[in-house]
């Protein structure tokens, strides 16, 4: 019965943006970034502003209400209200994509500019490294000659399906430092697909052998439409320490995300 009810209040809220004549606006972010979405009006104050979030997992969340952040969320800490009621999103990560809605403004009774509908996509990148059984860890140790993966994927509002989004243009690529796309290079394994049953639509991996020189060089995921850059993810190899360890030398290897 909740879910139910969550669909129609849902319905009732995109179909009051159909009345006013908006659209969604679509906004593109990397993982671990910031981000600030328009509420298209600017009031004197914020107390009537109201931010609805929407996935297919959390269902319909209340994030701030008239005015007043809801702490019973996970992401409470990481949101604020601009002055001209945006809603900023500090950190964002891949579970922050989905359907934002700014609504109910009004003053003195009457509803000040139309229903904002921000659709966010999330571009987000894990390492997979064979030496390891943690993909989540920012420091593992590794060393050259061993493989990692680089895994690159499009977090979508389920709205958007994966032939709606390859069909309009857009792409992932992964290049170096600078700007070549690495499917012309030998060394590294490039594999693509897309998958319209899941929220990471797009996906994109690289593979590699890690060798000495791989200190400080930087691989980059990019997500373009029609060969203008939308947004990126950086990755950065250090090299650190080395500890012997059964005399083989073993690299502490981490990563750089911007």
């Amino acid at each position: 019965m909740a879910d139910k009810c969550d669909l129609c209040l849902l319905g009732l809220i995109i179909l009051s943006s159909l009345l006013t004549g908006t659209s969604g606006v679509e906004v593109f972010i990397s993982s671990g970034e910031n981000v600030s979405l328009s509420c298209n009006k600017a009031l004197s104050d914020c107390n009537s502003t109201t931010w609805t979030y929407y996935d297919s997992d959390s269902g319909i969340v209340k994030l701030i209400d008239r005015g007043i952040k809801n702490k019973d969320t996970e992401r409470h800490e990481r949101l604020s209200l601009e002055s001209d009621c945006s809603l900023n999103i500090k950190n964002v990560t891949g579970e922050d994509y989905g359907l934002y809605i700014c609504s109910k403004q009004y003053v003195n009774g009457e509803q000040q500019g139309p229903v904002a509908d921000v659709f966010l996509h999330v571009l987000h990148v894990s390492v997979s490294p064979s030496s390891s059984s943690s993909s989540s860890s920012s420091q593992t140790e590794i060393s050259p000659g061993r493989s990692v993966t680089l895994s690159c994927w499009l977090y979508s509002y389920a709205a958007y399906s994966c032939d709606y989004l390859v069909s309009w243009g857009y792409e992932l690529l992964w290049v170096n430092q600078a700007g070549v796309d690495l499917k012309t290079d030998s060394r590294y394994q490039i594999l693509s697909s897309s998958d319209p049953d899941q929220d990471r639509c797009i996906i994109i991996s690289l593979t590699t052998t890690l060798l000495n020189e791989d200190d400080n060089r930087e691989w980059r995921c990019q997500l373009t439409l029609r060969n203008q850059l939308e947004t990126s993810v950086r990755y950065t190899v250090k090299y650190s320490a080395q500890v012997l360890c059964d005399d083989d030398v073993v690299y502490m290897w981490h990563y750089v995300l911007n």
